[in-house]
């Protein structure tokens, strides 16, 4: 991945607010996260290119033997960028092999997959390195006895209450008094 001058500056900025803390302008960290933007864009295209060339890869692959110099020169780039061949790789390779090219690329895929396969097997077999961890602040240290869970508490018993407790009976309305019977106020 290139930068630009200003890229350049934008991230020694940040490199130097990161190894001498300071307060940033407003400014410099919008540069900042401009740049972290672009940095993501760029790994994201990345990321889509590696996966446009390995299904064009997977294209002349399928179209051998007709395909066969495009395929070997996509095959090279690949494996230049890092790419672990595959068992398609190393049976395209193998029809192959009367070219000289195929046959080069041939043993140099055979190499990279025992290499890759020797990899896997020794981080699958390997046991897992036991580090021990740290305990947060207010956390419990390893040391320390593990507390004893608290017993249930008994639930308490009431007594059920009666619906007449819960529900009181309604009261009557009074009627209102006969007209004879109210005052003139």
């Amino acid at each position: 991945m290139a930068f630009g001058a200003d890229e350049l500056r934008v991230l020694r900025r940040a490199l130097a607010g990161a190894l001498c803390p300071a307060p940033l302008d407003d400014e410099d960290v919008q540069d900042c996260l401009r740049l972290a933007d672009a940095l993501d864009e760029a790994a994201r295209e990345a990321g889509r290119l590696r996966a446009f060339l390995l299904a064009d890869l997977g294209r002349y692959r399928a179209a051998l033997p007709g395909s066969a110099p495009g395929y070997l020169e996509l095959l090279q780039d690949a494996l230049a960028a890092g790419y672990d061949p595959r068992p398609e790789d190393l049976a395209a390779l193998r029809s192959l092999r009367a070219r000289p090219v195929a046959a080069a690329l041939l043993a140099r895929c055979a190499e990279l997959a025992e290499r890759s396969v020797r990899a896997r097997l020794a981080r699958a077999t390997a046991p897992a390195p036991r580090t021990r961890l740290l305990a947060l602040p207010g956390g419990r240290s390893a040391d320390e006895p593990k507390p004893r869970p608290k017993p249930a508490p008994k639930p308490v018993e009431r007594p059920v209450p009666k619906p007449s407790e819960v529900f009181p009976p309604r009261r009557r309305p009074v009627p209102p008094p006969p007209p004879e019977e109210r005052v003139a106020g």
